[in-house]
């Protein structure tokens, strides 16, 4: 009941007035045909008692508008019109709650995705988590809603039809219960199969959804054709789909076969109702529209304790599925900003690297750990350009990724102006360093905000005096000010060809918007990590000028391989 009562607390934090709707909904919608069966007993009996009355037969045209005939007629016309409403209104409101539901959880998975530390990334039990969290989270808890409301309704409805059987006939209700049970056995084992299905195929499903991305994405495009590589990629995401769907046929294979067991016992069921109601009736003790309403009833019935099955079997099952969304979002980050942190200077003269080892977690391979960095120092001064060079897997991005606190040494510690990197506050700490990765980001944005990307901040606080000196002085710095006045509406231009009117540039034109976004944040500390990789060989000294221009009022560190 734990999960059930998160779920509910999710979809009321999301939208209370909505769930309160449909809470009523429910309601009106579970006691609506009750009414509509018992009036339809006296329509019937009063069309009954017209047919065997001769002088009215006689005049059968108008007999409809005779009372208390017509206030039947009426009033059963007018619940079903009602009816119609309420589920037209219940519709609306459902897909009402869905929508907002979708983004309130997505906006939850987004938050809690981007606050974990970068460590879980390279576990892959988090992948699996994630993706089990992805994949049922916009829909599961509102799944969980429907099921609670609907083993409500179901139980307000089948407390309303069992008064109306047990005052004629307590065989009906007896077949009426005894036939569903297997029905509910049956779904209670299809839930626990499926979740157990899914949960051990996580891996299989992410692989498969891999393959796909490869065949059908943008990045991969060029070498997928370049390398004939789609024949290949293709029977592999077979051979993994061929594993999946052969796992799920054999649960629904066993699915089907007790279904239509369940489905036997329920029309013998109904067909022993038939036999006991006709026996009453052609003996007088019952009356035709007695006989309608107990025989719908008892239909009704049996529809009311299916969705009553459903209604529990299904608030069990998405329980289970539940668990991977809040086991997801149960995560903790261990990289986080002090309770009371050091103001980050205004002023950086150095950084420092002190004796810093470090591996990626998981830090062991056969047996043995696995050192990226072991006893490092290293010291960073303003007015100079710190260079760090080296073969690749020399651990040089390992640093950048240390001092931005994407993970933390295992041993040794980074200072600025003499302060562990870890008394800062985190958001602080990131604004007063600004890197560009070798594997930077293509934003499918305008030019403009690809470079504002650097400082969302600024680019959110809308001040346009500001923004255009920074901007200007990005462009000239990075090199990107040429790239600018060649695209058709300067910064305003999309970039890339994922949407209507994208202008897709060379790596190296993305390279110098990286260059461009890294510099517009005006860090005290700027780390380059390959900065040059792309670059001409003009471009490249016109860069080299730049940093010896940078280096003045900022800590500089450049990351290369050993040519550069």
């Amino acid at each position: 009941m734990k999960q059930i009562a998160k779920a509910f607390n999710l979809v009321w934090r999301c939208s209370h007035k909505a769930l309160t709707l449909k809470i009523l909904y429910t309601v009106i919608q579970s006691v609506l045909p009750l009414c509509n069966l018992y009036l339809l007993k006296l329509l019937v009996d009063e069309v009954t008692q017209l047919i065997g009355n001769e002088s009215v037969g006689q005049e059968v045209a108008g007999a409809w508008l005779m009372m208390p005939l017509a206030v039947v007629t009426i009033a059963f016309c007018s619940l079903f019109l009602l009816n119609r409403l309420i589920t037209t209104l219940s519709n609306l409101n459902n897909d009402i709650l869905q929508q907002r539901l979708v983004d309130y959880v997505s906006n939850i998975i987004h938050t809690q995705s981007a606050k974990l530390d970068m460590a879980y990334y390279d576990n892959p039990d988090y992948h699996d988590t994630f993706h089990r969290a992805q994949q049922e989270a916009t829909y599961r808890p509102m799944q969980v809603i429907n099921n609670l409301l609907g083993t409500a309704g179901a139980i307000l409805s089948i407390a309303g039809v069992t008064v109306l059987v047990v005052s004629w006939s307590w065989e009906v209700l007896l077949l009426m219960i005894v036939s569903i049970l297997p029905s509910f056995f049956v779904k209670l084992a299809k839930s626990k199969r499926i979740y157990a299905f899914r949960r051990a195929t996580t891996q299989l499903s992410r692989r498969s959804n891999y393959f796909s991305a490869l065949l059908t994405g943008y990045l991969s495009a060029k070498e997928v054709r370049a390398f004939g590589l789609a024949p290949m990629l293709t029977k592999r995401f077979v051979g993994v789909r061929a594993m999946l769907v052969s796992k799920i046929l054999k649960i629904s294979r066993w699915i089907a076969a007790c279904d239509a067991l369940c489905a036997l016992l329920e029309t013998m069921a109904l067909l022993a109702v038939i036999v006991i109601l006709t026996t009453e009736t052609v003996a007088g003790t019952m009356t035709i529209g007695s006989f309608v309403m107990i025989f719908e009833a008892f239909r009704r019935g049996q529809g009311y304790m299916n969705a009553l099955v459903t209604g529990i079997s299904g608030i069990y099952d998405n329980r289970l599925f539940l668990n991977n969304l809040f086991e997801f979002l149960e995560l903790k980050p261990k990289i986080v900003s002090p309770a009371v942190a050091q103001k980050f200077p205004e002023v950086v003269e150095r950084v420092d690297f002190e004796h810093i080892t470090f591996a990626y977690p998981p830090n062991t391979e056969n047996g043995r750990r696995v050192d990226v960095l072991k006893d490092f120092s290293l010291m960073a001064k303003r007015g100079t350009i710190t260079h760090i060079t080296g073969e690749n897997g020399y651990g040089k991005t390992t640093l950048l990724k240390l001092m931005l606190r994407l993970y933390d040494p295992d041993e040794g510690r980074i200072t600025i102006n003499g302060i562990d990197i870890k008394e800062f506050d985190l958001n602080d700490l990131r604004r007063g360093v600004s890197a560009v990765f070798q594997d930077y980001m293509r934003y499918y944005f305008t030019a403009g905000e690809n470079v504002r990307m650097g400082y969302v901040e600024q680019m959110e606080q809308g001040d346009e005096a500001d923004d255009s000196l920074r901007m200007t002085e990005a462009l000239r710095q990075s090199g990107a000010e040429k790239i600018m006045q060649r695209l058709p509406e300067g910064l305003g231009t999309m970039l890339g060809r994922m949407f209507d009117k994208g202008e897709e540039l060379s790596m190296g034109q993305w390279q110098r918007i990286a260059l461009a976004r890294q510099l517009y944040r005006q860090a005290q500390v700027l780390v380059f990590d390959e900065p040059m990789a792309w670059m001409d060989v003009e471009s490249r000294k016109a860069f080299r000028a730049h940093l010896e221009e940078l280096k003045e009022n900022h800590v500089v560190i450049l990351i290369s391989h050993l040519e550069d």
